[in-house]
């Protein structure tokens, strides 16, 4: 939700068999690529190994098959169309829920979603980022105490309320500032922030550089 990612139809490898005719098994391998906003990681991608393995195993792990067997039936008919990426996009969120699901975690962003008052929080949040939210007013939404809310956002995305706040408003705002020709200001103002001079400060802090400079060096065409 909070990192760009996109799939690339065009990194889809061709199909590699092995086995001659009724010589045993036949194997077919897939290969995919996806490009990924490297300065702003996903928190549930980064909360996986280097290396991901998925065993199959009769019963698990369905909608994972479902997307693998319409890619499989994609890429054997002769009309390639938009399909293909939207589907590598589909898998990728099945492979990551199947293995948080096999390494259930007490902690980390995705046992925060686990959590109700958490994941009410998150969804406020992620819905609104430019609202003006506090920790009470986060709590009541999350139908918690303050003190318990915190305890429990903390003790699980290991960020305190704000600060995750904070780095959603900076994760929409530079989204907006390399999708759109939207005014620095209105950008701030759509972040939550009412001076831009203030905006503008915690960008830079966040990503190094000034909001005009990054929209210029991040556009999609430049890259």
């Amino acid at each position: 939700m909070a990192a760009r990612g996109h799939a690339i139809a065009e990194g889809l490898g061709g199909e590699h068999r092995s086995g001659a005719v009724d010589s045993g098994p036949e194997t077919v391998l897939l290969c995919g690529a996806y490009a990924l906003d490297d300065s702003r990681a996903h928190p549930a991608l980064a909360e996986l190994p280097d290396v991901v393995h998925l065993p199959a195993r009769v019963g698990q792990h369905s909608p994972l098959r479902a997307a693998i067997d319409l890619l499989g039936h994609e890429l054997d008919t002769d009309e390639r169309s938009g399909a293909i990426a939207r589907l590598l996009e589909v898998l990728l969120l099945f492979m990551v829920r199947a293995w948080h699901q096999a390494h259930p975690a007490d902690t980390g962003w995705v046992a925060a979603l686990r959590d109700p008052a958490v994941h009410a929080a998150l969804q406020a949040i992620h819905a609104e980022p430019g609202a003006p939210w506090t920790v009470q007013s986060l709590a009541a939404h999350a139908t918690v105490s303050r003190s318990v809310f915190a305890q429990r956002f903390t003790g699980t995305p290991g960020l305190g309320p704000l600060t995750y706040l904070t780095w959603w408003r900076m994760t929409c705002a530079a989204k907006l500032l390399r999708e759109t020709d939207l005014l620095v200001r209105v950008v701030a103002e759509r972040s939550g922030y009412t001076s831009e001079y203030a905006f503008a400060k915690a960008f830079k802090r966040e990503y190094g550089v000034a909001p005009g400079r990054f929209r210029t060096h991040r556009r999609p065409a430049a890259a």
